[in-house]
């Protein structure tokens, strides 16, 4: 049974974080241990996981010693886990419960070291539990193969559902980017020749931001994709353009869903 690592940074989310815990800690695959860090919240979110941690020893919270953004707390809950793979969830999302079993299997039986699933999209005041989900027509559906050249025009792997083979690739860590750190730890490691393989069953569901929010105004995100391309890429400016318009066309499809 191989031992999956969780990694979920945490950042005033105590309305949305009990939610997500629990569907981690409700997955029929129960081998796994969660690695939850804590960027510094001002709300009740690190007294909420200290609660889950007293209940179940899979629960492993810590403190970021200074705030530093969600991809530099990914990294440190990636640099303390002991798992053979490596997976991923935000705080205000959530896992069906089969989502790790189903995917565990998917990965074997393909031998993708780099793995994700279709997802479903909630609200942003969906107040349910993973457990109780009813699924709707609400799906961004998985591609079946991602190689390096088709990410680059466009970021198939919703970081909610990804996993990645530790025993193959290696413990890769997020640059340390404002945003767009999982599409770069992606790129990162298909850079490398490893393709990525999607499961075409809808695992989690991604809470959609409120209108207005800086999540939701899609104009912000250009600046990040484009330092993507070119800095951390070394694409010229005629294929970062490219990538560029496919992320804009990305972003807009899956807004309307």
């Amino acid at each position: 049974m191989p031992l999956v690592s969780v990694v979920m940074p945490v950042y005033n989310s105590a309305a949305t974080l009990g939610a997500a815990v629990r569907s981690v800690l409700t997955q029929t695959h129960a081998d796994l241990e969660l690695l939850v860090t804590d960027d510094r919240s001002t709300d009740s979110s690190m007294d909420l996981l200290r609660e889950f941690a007293e209940q179940d020893e899979r629960v492993l919270p810590e403190t970021a010693t200074e705030q530093g953004g969600a991809g530099r707390a990914r990294n440190l809950a990636i640099q303390r886990a002991r798992g053979d793979y490596i997976a991923f969830l935000d705080s205000d999302d959530m896992w069906l419960p089969e989502k790790t079993e189903k995917q565990l299997a998917f990965a074997a039986e393909g031998d993708a070291p780099l793995t994700f699933t279709s997802y479903f999209k909630m609200d942003a005041d969906h107040a349910g539990e993973s457990v109780d989900w009813v699924p709707t027509d609400r799906v961004i559906h998985a591609r079946e193969h991602v190689d390096y050249r088709a990410m680059l025009v466009r970021d198939h792997i919703g970081a909610l559902t990804a996993m990645y083979d530790r025993r193959v690739l290696g413990t890769r860590l997020m640059p340390e980017m404002r945003k767009r750190q999982d599409y770069a730890l992606w790129l990162s490691i298909m850079r490398n020749g490893a393709d990525a393989r999607g499961l075409a069953e809808p695992l989690a569901v991604y809470r959609a931001h409120q209108a207005g929010s800086l999540s939701s105004n899609k104009l912000s995100l250009v600046q990040y994709n484009w330092a993507l391309y070119r800095q951390h890429e070394h694409l010229s400016v005629v294929r970062s353009t490219r990538a560029l318009a496919g992320a804009a066309w990305q972003s807009l499809r899956n807004s309307r869903i």
